[in-house]
């Protein structure tokens, strides 16, 4: 029904208008929410709220593995997904938009893979859509924001933000943000075949960046809020911007695997 998802975080409940809400289940359960799809510049567009309706689900207990399932099995081939995050580096304010090109991974207990049988090692190197990204890149500048091309995302469980040892932490190995749902969503959408692209939207400096930098949810909603419009239209424009026709590596990194199920 869709071959375009975006899943969003806050200030993204309402991304389609005129949208069909679905419920669909998966065999590791319920997604965040239901479903709705509707359409963007001709294309069919899927759109779950990582968090639930009421953002009532927390960074640490989202269930990623449905929500990537659920998305496939609409026929979702390429995923935008938007978010809010913390900068490492000082020139990368509150307010500016970084379209990340890798990821770390500092989570713990969370369920990172559907493959819990077999030898299934899928390549990860490069763990956002090539094409996703420049798609976002273009999209950012026809949107009139200079997009920040590329930069590390350290991701963390939460709820709670870092504290300053671990932020200078962080800044020393050169990492550029800091956030808390980008893994395991963008390892599960490559065991799935899926284009992943990150579009973040630094709301704060991080703890630990200055000696009077620290963090509050109050500051990070502020910030959001006031810029969730223009990163709303990013996405959008980002959708249209997208190829039809998928020639990434990320359709092919199954090829020549025995994988221990059926994809949807």
């Amino acid at each position: 029904m869709a071959d375009i998802a975006v899943i969003g975080g806050s200030g993204f409940y309402e991304l389609l208008d005129d949208a069909e809400r679905i419920e669909i289940g998966t065999p590791f359960g319920a997604p965040s929410d239901a479903i709705s799809v509707g359409t963007v510049g001709g294309r069919s567009v899927a759109f779950l709220p990582r968090h639930g309706q009421g953002h009532q689900f927390p960074a640490h207990r989202i269930n990623y593995r449905a929500n990537l399932w659920a998305l496939r099995s609409l026929g979702v081939r390429q995923i935008l997904a938007p978010c809010a995050v913390g900068s490492l580096r000082r020139e990368l304010g509150p307010g500016a938009v970084v379209v990340p090109d890798q990821i770390v991974d500092r989570t713990t207990g969370r369920i990172r893979s559907y493959y819990d049988q077999g030898a299934v090692h899928v390549s990860f190197a490069d763990p956002y859509c090539p094409h996703g990204r420049l798609a976002a890149v273009k999209a950012a500048a026809a949107s009139g924001t200079e997009a920040t091309d590329g930069g590390t995302m350290v991701v963390i469980d939460g709820p709670r933000f870092s504290t300053r040892a671990e932020s200078q932490w962080y800044a020393s190995a050169g990492w550029s943000l800091v956030n808390m749902t980008g893994q395991p969503e963008a390892v599960l959408a490559r065991e799935l075949e899926l284009c992943y692209t990150s579009v973040a939207l630094v709301t704060d400096l991080d703890a630990g960046i200055g000696p009077e930098e620290s963090v509050s949810q109050e500051e990070v909603f502020e910030v959001f809020a006031q810029n969730v419009q223009q990163l709303r239209k990013i996405i959008l424009e980002t959708v249209k911007e997208l190829p039809e026709e998928r020639t990434c590596g990320c359709s092919r990194v199954l090829e020549g695997m025995t994988i221990p199920l059926e994809l949807p």
